[in-house]
């Protein structure tokens, strides 16, 4: 396929295959950071774009992002990634994951004929996203990069994902806008449990801007200076996606806003997807309602 067409936000990773499983039992759902977050730039009125990786037989996530008006740019593989999430207890940021099946890796070439104002990559494990790819992609002028620390601390040993030093932390972060990490992923990489030591850590490294989730909120640090959002949900039923779904509308909205008010749509769109599993679909109307009531200022 060619394109000449510009988008907004090109999300890239592969779909992920996932089985869900929490002490209320076990579900099916078609995951992949690039799922979650695409759905939510759509939602929130950009025109985002997918650059996937997957097996033909999961064609139905190609043709959800179709019927979302969402472009999806997918290469077929023998395997798609197939990864299981453990909640063992209600304890929503302790988890463990399993990869029976991978998809491989996504090449710079994939994007050759794509044009974004920001490329986001959401990928689930090392070896998705290369160093290569962002050198690639810093020579985009203008174009605003992102990635997601889980995919260069994740490493598939056997069907476990273990966390693992990440050796080309410095050589990526030079390359980086804004990065995304969770609270236990930042302790890990930083040896930092408080969350704005671990975010300055990590911008010193290179991004301008770090999103750091935890399990009661968000926290943004930008230009020095940290602005704290609590998470506002009724339950956690939709905990996995979190993330993704907090830097797809983190980074669609900072096109046009800046870090502090990006942040608070950020805050307000992810409170309301954990509630309930799969990708986000509630309205603009709801998110900025959830502003007003909770971030107000």
């Amino acid at each position: 396929m060619t394109t000449s067409k510009q988008y907004d936000v090109a999300f890239c990773g592969n779909y992920t295959k996932d089985t869900i499983i929490t002490p209320d039992g076990i579900k099916h759902v078609d995951g992949g950071g690039m799922n979650y977050a695409a759905h939510a730039a759509k939602q929130l009125g950009a025109n985002p774009v997918v650059v996937t990786r997957l097996n033909k037989e999961d064609d139905r996530v190609v043709k959800a992002f179709e019927a979302a008006g969402i472009d999806c740019f997918p290469v077929y593989t023998p395997s798609s990634t197939l990864m299981t999430l453990e909640y063992k207890t209600r304890d929503v940021d302790q988890r463990s994951l399993y990869v029976k099946g991978t998809a491989g890796t996504i090449t710079p070439s994939q994007l050759d004929e794509i044009n974004a104002k920001a490329i986001v990559t959401n990928s689930s494990l090392r070896g998705e996203v290369e160093l290569e790819f962002f050198k690639k992609m810093r020579e985009r002028k203008g174009v605003l990069l992102s990635a997601d620390v889980q995919g260069f601390i994740r490493v598939l040993r056997g069907e476990s994902l273990m966390y693992e030093p990440w050796t080309e932390m410095e050589a990526v972060l030079s390359h980086l806008d804004v990065l995304k990490s969770d609270a236990v992923e930042a302790e890990y990489l930083t040896g930092e449990k408080d969350i704005e030591k671990a975010a300055r850590f990590f911008a010193n490294l290179g991004p301008k801007e770090i999103i750091l989730t935890h399990s009661k909120g968000l926290l943004v640090h930008a230009d020095g200076k940290d602005y704290h959002y609590e998470f506002h949900a009724e339950s956690m039923g939709g905990r996995s996606g979190r993330g993704d779904t907090c830097v797809g509308s983190y980074i669609t909205k900072r096109l046009t806003l800046p870090p502090r008010e990006a942040g608070k749509w950020a805050a307000a769109v992810t409170s309301l997807k954990v509630e309930k599993l799969g990708v986000f679909d509630r309205s603009t109307c709801l998110v900025e309602a959830f502003i007003q009531k909770y971030y107000r200022d």
